[in-house]
């Protein structure tokens, strides 16, 4: 059974993912304030956590800090702020994804899934634990660096292109912030040129998948960055 820390000032919002997620088999610790959070999780270690940013101690963004300290465990923010800033903020500071308040239920439940999914993939299934990846009718080997179509052409890529799409395929479903792709890829002088990640993945796109303008695997997520969805 997978435990979920949810965490959140809010008693009604406790008590609605509590029942909801403990009505799909999950298991289910709660906290309102941020110290509270991180002596759950230091005590009963979860394998996923849902955390507000508005707490009354904590900002949240402490919060993911103190846990990326010790634990790599996917943390889903759960948020009333809808700024960018806020967002890039708890991405590069380890988020995973990120919900915004007021949310549907059903939509938080495909997050979690989406992450469970993740945790329960076996290591020789693919990318990261391996070095294959598959975007359409494409087979990619980030250890020979080979892109290979099922009809037997090999596709090209530039070196900032297998850059780019490297980091993506490490992460399959997590969201990767602007920021933290232009740091990671070009460097630190570089984390406002967003523009050059549009490009990039464009490019990425009409080599890879089926159709460059309906994208299933590279995905944007407006104001906050970029995920590949295996």
């Amino acid at each position: 059974m997978i435990r979920i820390l949810v965490v959140d000032d809010e008693p009604q919002i406790l008590r609605a993912l509590r029942i909801n997620l403990r009505a799909r088999g999950y298991d289910v610790d709660v906290a309102a304030t941020g110290a509270a959070a991180l002596r759950a999780a230091a005590g009963h270690p979860p394998e996923l956590v849902v955390l507000d940013l508005g707490l009354p101690d904590l900002d949240g963004v402490e919060v993911i800090r103190g846990l990326r300290g010790w634990t790599s465990v996917p943390i889903i923010v759960l948020s009333g702020r809808a700024g960018s800033a806020d967002k890039v903020a708890a991405l590069d500071a380890g988020a995973d994804d990120y919900v915004t308040k007021p949310f549907g239920v059903d939509e938080l439940l495909a997050r979690i899934r989406a992450v469970t999914r993740r945790l329960a993939v076996p290591a020789e299934a693919g990318v990261p634990g391996g070095s294959t990846a598959r975007i359409g009718r494409h087979m990619i080997d980030l250890a020979d660096r080979t892109v290979l179509r099922d009809d037997g052409v090999e596709v090209r890529l530039t070196p900032t292109q297998w850059a780019v799409l490297e980091r993506l395929l490490r992460n399959p479903g997590k969201l990767i912030s602007q920021r933290q792709l232009l740091h990671e890829v070009w460097g630190p002088e570089y984390q406002n040129e967003t523009n050059y990640l549009r490009q990039y993945l464009a490019q990425l796109r009409r080599k890879l998948e089926d159709d460059p303008a309906r994208p299933r695997h590279l995905i944007t997520e407006p104001g906050m960055g970029y995920r590949y969805r295996p």
